[in-house]
């Protein structure tokens, strides 16, 4: 089960204190203080991977913690800092503070991301000597780390987004496009989860059937469809072969609006799937018919490799493009 939102605690190091001590040699039974200041607290950092499966690291685990620093020591010893904490997540992942609700998000692999910073050593007697006290005995306590609580929210970043209602066609296609292997079988529902493949260095997800009331919550779509928002092209699946593919269209459509009307913005392709199980007749009218809704109508079946190449073609043609 992929594992796309998760609320975890996120708790940088403590500080670590400084210490009171007084030099004490075989020379000196009185000398001046020595105490060495504490640590600085580790942080908690994020950085971006390329698994999408990499959220379900916390699906128990609801607390990171970065290392407390060390404290201070006689002879003028510091403490030890703290060990910082990188937590990986996925590319696309929006990290919301939910205190602030100021949020980031993560897009590359190579940028670590701040989350929570460790908090500063105190400082031991030493450093607090002045011309008055010059053998201080109270020292500054290491400050506590920042505790955060978070959201991580995952949206997948694809160049392809395939919608559609269940058995459109949409896991067929992506194993035929890419070197992907999801679960095929001819019964509604058989996609629970995102799948991602790539061709031509492209990002096809095949987004879980949508039904109608999947914007409220019905079936598998609401849990999904925020995995259409970040996709540059929507390749809209229908199956060519059932009693009312029109009706079919409008039925996802309506949905991806009602959740997100900026969807529309997107460029949208109508792709037929199964012609095979259709006739030209109906193909060639249900082509006329759906080109009033977008300039882009393809047919497709996995078993006609010349549509698949056709569709290859245009799909990489039309990304260079927008």
């Amino acid at each position: 089960m992929l594992i796309d939102e998760v609320t975890i605690n996120i708790k940088a190091g403590n500080g670590g204190s400084g210490s009171a001590s007084l030099r004490r040699t075989a020379q000196t039974s009185k000398g001046g203080p020595d105490g060495g200041n504490g640590g600085i607290g580790g942080n908690v950092y994020a950085i971006g991977v390329s698994d999408i499966t990499a959220l379900s690291q916390f699906q128990f685990k609801k607390e990171i913690r970065a290392e407390n620093a060390i404290s201070g020591g006689r002879n003028n010893l510091y403490g030890r800092n703290g060990v910082h904490t990188i937590i990986k997540v996925p590319l696309g992942t929006q990290i919301i503070d939910i205190k602030t609700l100021d949020f980031i998000e993560i897009t590359d692999m190579t940028t670590q991301v701040l989350l929570a910073t460790g908090g500063k050593g105190g400082l031991g007697n030493n450093a607090l000597k002045t011309a008055l006290n010059q053998t201080p005995t109270v020292v500054e306590q290491g400050a506590t780390g920042e505790l955060k609580r978070m959201r991580f929210i995952l949206r997948l970043i694809a160049d392809i987004g395939l919608v559609g209602l269940p058995n459109a066609g949409k896991s067929s296609l992506l194993s035929v496009l890419t070197n992907a292997n999801p679960k095929i079988a001819n019964y509604p529902f058989t996609t629970l989860e995102p799948n991602l493949g790539v061709f031509n260095k492209l990002v096809i997800a095949d987004i879980p059937g949508l039904i109608e009331g999947a914007s409220k919550g019905k079936g598998l779509g609401i849990k999904f469809l925020k995995h259409i928002e970040k996709t540059k092209i929507i390749l809209h699946c229908i199956d060519a072969s059932i009693e009312d593919p029109i009706s079919a269209y409008h039925t996802v459509r309506q949905e991806l609006l009602r959740y997100n009307s900026s969807i529309s913005e997107k460029k949208e392709m109508i792709l037929l799937t199964k012609i095979d199980l259709a006739t030209k007749e109906k193909i060639e009218r249900l082509k006329n018919n759906l080109a009033i809704f977008t300039d882009t109508v393809l047919t497709v079946s996995i078993y006609e490799e010349s549509s698949l190449k056709k569709l290859k073609e245009h799909i990489s043609k039309t990304l260079q493009e927008n």
